[in-house]
């Protein structure tokens, strides 16, 4: 389905697909790009690759990558790296870098460039769970992939005067998400992959996140984000939050892309992190929109996992991707979900 660039910006302006030119003056200011891509048939995974730019560390910026080869081996590269110029050849700030990571802007809203050449901690999922990965064991890894966006932006808008106008929950609940506002975008691409000295071509699906906002995180409590495209181009995606203590409506925000209109949705029966696991948990969802309650199953695939410690507790991140099915459908896209011990022990019940 040919979308005519209005319909994939989405009410946005060419600007939203740049980067900042320069340093920000506001320390607290976060321009953050990301990607969940799988290989289309599922024979790898990389459950998000991304870059964190805040103003306070700009010329040493913080990225990530993981990197799920299969048969539950995961090569993650998590660091801080310098910076490239944000111009490219025709003078626009369309390139964000941060060490081995780069990604370009080749026309906005339509394709895009993402390359990374270095190295990773090389182990599995049940290392990473159990916290044994040896990250002096690394492995060279390198590919290069062009993007081509397919679904119309996902937009969420956040702007500072809205927040002001907000309740405090509602603004509490925003703030979780960013000051500012973030972008997501399903897409198709074709690229290279070198790892372990053999290099392939390869065919892939998955989504592209941007964002420019102030994000403090002190308000936020876990989550469950999931998206895929489908064969014929229909797709979905949404972002939950737990319940909240006072009984507040927590932010439950989503859509159905199908037959080239975009249905808002939210999720119900989400799957929430009760348990940690490699692979194959069941991660199915309900949405309901317009159209009705839209139910897609899936099962994790590609997991990666990082356990952390707090000051009370442990606060457990999962990113994996998933092999979701829908109307006969099947494919690969990504889910993240995020929650302490406590939560997932009530959760499980």
């Amino acid at each position: 389905m040919n979308l005519t660039i209005e319909q994939i910006a989405n009410g946005l302006t060419t600007e939203h697909e740049m980067f900042f030119p320069e340093q920000p003056e506001n320390p607290e200011m976060r321009e953050s790009t990301s990607i969940w891509l799988f290989e289309e048939n599922g024979e790898f995974g990389f459950p998000r690759i991304g870059i964190e730019g805040e103003a306070h560390s700009w010329d040493n910026r913080y990225y990530s990558a993981n990197f799920g080869l299969g048969e539950g081996r995961v090569l993650r590269d998590g660091n801080r790296g310098g910076v490239p110029s944000p111009f490219d050849a025709q003078g626009r700030a369309a390139v964000f870098g941060a060490g081995p990571l780069r990604f370009q802007c080749l026309e906005p809203f339509k394709r895009w460039r993402v390359s990374y050449d270095g190295t990773a901690a090389d182990g599995t999922t049940d290392q990473q769970i159990a916290g044994t990965v040896d990250e002096t064991k690394r492995a060279a890894l390198k590919f290069d992939a062009e993007l081509t966006m397919v679904t119309p932006c996902w937009v969420q808008d956040n702007s500072a005067e809205k927040v002001a106008k907000m309740s405090k929950a509602a603004a509490e609940e925003a703030t979780s998400m960013g000051i500012g506002w973030r972008l997501e975008h399903m897409f198709r691409g074709e690229g290279t992959l070198t790892v372990d000295g053999k290099t392939r071509d390869f065919k892939a699906v998955g989504s592209r996140i941007k964002r420019q906002s102030i994000r403090p995180l002190n308000f936020f409590r876990g989550h469950c984000w999931q998206s895929a495209v489908f064969p014929d181009g229909s797709a979905f995606g949404y972002i939950a939050y737990p319940s909240t203590s006072d009984g507040t409506p927590p932010y439950n925000d989503g859509y159905i892309f199908k037959d080239g209109k975009m249905y808002p949705a939210k999720a119900i029966n989400k799957p929430w992190l009760t348990k940690i696991v490699a692979d194959g948990d069941d991660v199915s969802v309900e949405l309901e929109s317009e159209l009705g309650i839209t139910r897609i199953s899936g099962t994790t695939a590609f997991s990666s996992f990082h356990i952390m410690d707090t000051e009370n507790s442990r606060f457990n991140l999962n990113q994996s991707g998933a092999c979701y099915s829908w109307d006969g459908q099947t494919a690969y896209g990504m889910i993240e979900r995020s929650a302490t011990d406590e939560q997932m022990a009530s959760w499980s019940k």
